[in-house]
């Protein structure tokens, strides 16, 4: 194997849309981090559309929610509790917060994720670097809603392009790198001021195809640790 980067910054999302919740190590399974994206809201008059869920797209306000899970060694059994941008914190299935979130709203759980297409996104430091100078702007990770952000061994450019294809070892994790991630409007909204900033979509269209990152699947599950290396399987 070869070493190729090393993990920098861990991130599941409770609740489908709403803000990070950063993690020192996690255990990864067959359907992805423990805990991740396990909750959603669905609009009101959109359950049997192909894209019901309430997201940051129709109401930027739901980056500013934050939510954790309470016990957080047991993930399967714990609390998701949801930190209000008015500084309250209710129970994910409180209907006072889809309430709050508007008319019409309820939200799921699933067991297995509320996943657009795959259950695990890798992004890498050189990539964040070399498209905020495309797009001519200072980006965050967050931005762009990754669970894995990876330092990579190379040089500038989008080093995990050339992993496509290929399994990564990450702590006791196997990912296989399965595609490149396609991007929406999402990318354009700042996830702390909420300001949009188009110009940063455009580029990644005119430049990458409209990819950024990797979308990844469980080869074999096992817990990683901010600090692990990155190893590629020959």
């Amino acid at each position: 194997m070869t070493v190729v980067g090393r993990v920098v910054a861990l991130w599941r999302y409770p609740v489908k849309s709403m803000a990070a919740e950063g993690l020192a190590h996690v255990e990864a399974s067959w359907h992805g981090f423990a805990g991740d994206r396990r909750w959603a809201f669905i609009r009101d008059g959109q359950v049997r559309s192909g894209f019901p869920w309430l997201t940051i797209r129709e109401q930027p306000e739901l980056a500013r929610y934050r939510p954790r899970l309470a016990e957080p060694d047991r993930p399967g059994a714990s609390p998701t509790l949801v930190r209000t941008p008015a500084g309250g914190e209710l129970d994910v299935a409180d209907p006072a917060l889809a309430a709050e979130l508007g008319p019409g709203v309820r939200v799921i759980k699933q067991d297995r994720g509320v996943f657009d297409t795959m259950p695990l996104s890798l992004l890498t430091t050189q990539t964040l670097a070399a498209l905020g100078q495309l797009a001519g702007a200072d980006l965050a990770a967050g931005r762009f809603r990754p669970n894995l952000l990876v330092e990579a061994t190379s040089g500038p450019g989008f080093p995990e392009d050339a992993w496509v294809g290929r399994v990564l070892r990450v702590g006791g994790l196997r990912m296989r790198v399965d595609m490149r991630d396609q991007r929406c409007v999402m990318v354009t909204i700042d996830p702390v001021t909420l300001a949009r900033n188009p110009a940063i979509l455009r580029a990644i269209a005119r430049e990458r195809d409209a990819r950024l990152g990797v979308y990844g699947s469980t080869v074999e599950p096992g817990q990683i640790a901010v600090g692990d290396p990155v190893e590629l399987e020959a």
